[in-house]
C-alpha cells in the first residue's frame, strides 16, 4: 500500500515514516512538502490514502484536497494542529474522510488510517437482496448503485453506505450514534458533524441530478430516516 503525506514540517513527515517502519512495514511513503508537489505526486504516484496538512506553505491544504476530490475517491487525512470544530468542518466539507489534530500518536494514527480504509470499500453489503424501489428513486445491493430517475447518483462509499442503512430501516429514523457506529465505527459514535456534513453532500448529489429532490429527513436531536415523499425538513 502506498501513502502520500503531505507536511511542510519535516519532523512530521519523519514521525509519519517511523509509525509506518516500526508499526506497518508494508506501506510505502511518498512525501510532499508543499500542494503542488502534492498534487504532481498524487498524480504521479497514485497513493491509496493521503495524509494532508491544511497549513501549506503555497496552496492550502483544503485547496489541494477540494482538487484532488475532483478526480478520486482515495481517502484522505486532515493533519493539522488547529482543532477547531470550524476547522474540521471545512475540511470534511471539502472533502476529507477524517482528521487528525497534532501531536498525534502513532497507535491513534494507525487507527485512523484502517478505519478510512475500511469505509472505503463497500464490500457486500446487501449484495444478495432484492432491489429497494420506490417512485424514481432505485437502490441496487446487488452493483451497489443508486438511481434516481434512471440516472446514477455518484456517491463515495461512505455515502452509499450511509444511505444503505437508513435505506434498510426505512421508514424507521436511524439515531446518530447507530448511523454512526455502522458507518464510521464505534470510536465515532460523538461526531455528529461527520454525519451533517456526509448528508449535505448526499443532498447535493441528489439535487444535481434532479433540482428540489432531497432524499434524507432530519429528525432533530434524533437521527435521520429515508424520506422519498417531498417535502422535507432539509436542515441538517
Amino acid at each position: 500500500m502506498k501513502v502520500l503525506a503531505v507536511d511542510d514540517d519535516p519532523d512530521i513527515i519523519e514521525a509519519v515514516g517511523i509509525c509506518f517502519a516500526l508499526r506497518w512495514p508494508e506501506v510505502e511513503l511518498v512525501q510532499a512538502p508543499d500542494g503542488a508537489t502534492a498534487l504532481a505526486q498524487f498524480e504521479a504516484e497514485q497513493p491509496d490514502v493521503v495524509i494532508l496538512d491544511i497549513g501549506l506553505p503555497d496552496i492550502s491544504g483544503l485547496e489541494v484536497c477540494a482538487r484532488l476530490r475532483e478526480h478520486t475517491d482515495a481517502p484522505i487525512i486532515m493533519l493539522t494542529a488547529r482543532d477547531s470544530e470550524l476547522d474540521m468542518v471545512r475540511g470534511l466539507e471539502t472533502g476529507a474522510d477524517d482528521y487528525i489534530t497534532k501531536p498525534f500518536s502513532h497507535l491513534e494514527l494507525l487507527a485512523r488510517m484502517k478505519a478510512v480504509l475500511r469505509r472505503s470499500v463497500i464490500g457486500t453489503l446487501g449484495s444478495g437482496e432484492a432491489p429497494f424501489v420506490d417512485g424514481p428513486f432505485r437502490f441496487d445491493f446487488a452493483d451497489h448503485t443508486v438511481r434516481y430517475e434512471g440516472t446514477k447518483v455518484p456517491l463515495t462509499p461512505t455515502e452509499y453506505n450511509m444511505l444503505y442503512h437508513l435505506t434498510k430501516n426505512h421508514p424507521k429514523v436511524v439515531r446518530h450514534r447507530t448511523l454512526l457506529a455502522k458507518v464510521w465505527g464505534r470510536e465515532y459514535i460523538d461526531e455528529t458533524e461527520y454525519l451533517k456534513v456526509h448528508v449535505q453532500r448526499i443532498r447535493a448529489k441528489f439535487a444535481a441530478v434532479s433540482p428540489g429532490v432531497d432524499p434524507i429527513e432530519n429528525e432533530r436531536g434524533v437521527g435521520y430516516r429515508l424520506n422519498l415523499r417531498q417535502p422535507v425538513d432539509s436542515s441538517a
